[in-house]
């Protein structure tokens, strides 16, 4: 296989996913000797080309859109403040926020000369998120999981966004999310509520 049909077929994977991992394109160069080399060259040419980006160590696409940074981090999703703006409940304007149970390193990235935020949760308490259609589906905490964890990082809240989110609230969904914490977390969470 030359190495035309080469990157044309890791053109047309890029084509077909909004992400691409550097494994997938080490599997369309397989017949090469040096295939970690190789492809590599590949994805350098194409970031150099300005026809593909880097999203993390190992994680390309050829969309301008760092919020597909959620994927290089898996399992995770986008949440927080970012997930308050995208369910109506946050006004200013915010990065996107990957929460991850992924080991890596936490705090502010920059991915496509943008920032991002990394924040670590444990994997016990990574569920209570949804796919969220946009130009991209992409992972979402729903209102009652981005409001637990709004009181689990210790974010600050005012009157009227925790007045706000208890108008989207299910409460029921809340109460069967919130089984899996420690009672002194469930009764920080409650006390909040009652404010």
């Amino acid at each position: 296989m030359g190495k035309k049909i080469h990157i044309d077929k890791v053109i047309e994977l890029f084509n077909k996913s909004p992400v691409v991992d550097a494994k997938s394109v080490k599997r369309i160069v397989r017949s090469k000797k040096n295939i970690k080399q190789y492809s590599r060259h590949i994805l350098n040419n194409l970031i150099k080309q300005n026809k593909i980006y880097s999203l993390a160590k190992g994680y390309y696409t050829k969309h301008d859109e760092i919020s597909l940074a959620v994927f290089a981090f898996q399992p995770s999703y986008l949440g927080l403040q970012d997930a308050l703006s995208q369910h109506d409940l946050w006004e200013q304007e915010t990065i996107p926020i990957i929460i991850t149970a992924k080991n890596v390193r936490t705090g502010i990235r920059k991915v496509m000369g943008r920032n991002i935020y990394i924040r670590k949760i444990n994997k016990k308490y990574l569920y209570g998120y949804e796919f969220m259609l946009g130009k991209f589906n992409l992972p979402y905490s729903d209102v009652e999981k981005t409001f637990i964890d709004m009181i689990y990082f210790n974010e600050k809240f005012d009157k009227i966004l925790i007045k706000d989110i208890k108008k989207k609230l299910n409460k029921e969904k809340l109460n069967d999310y919130m089984k899996k914490y420690p009672l002194k977390f469930r009764k920080k969470v409650e006390k909040i509520l009652k404010e």
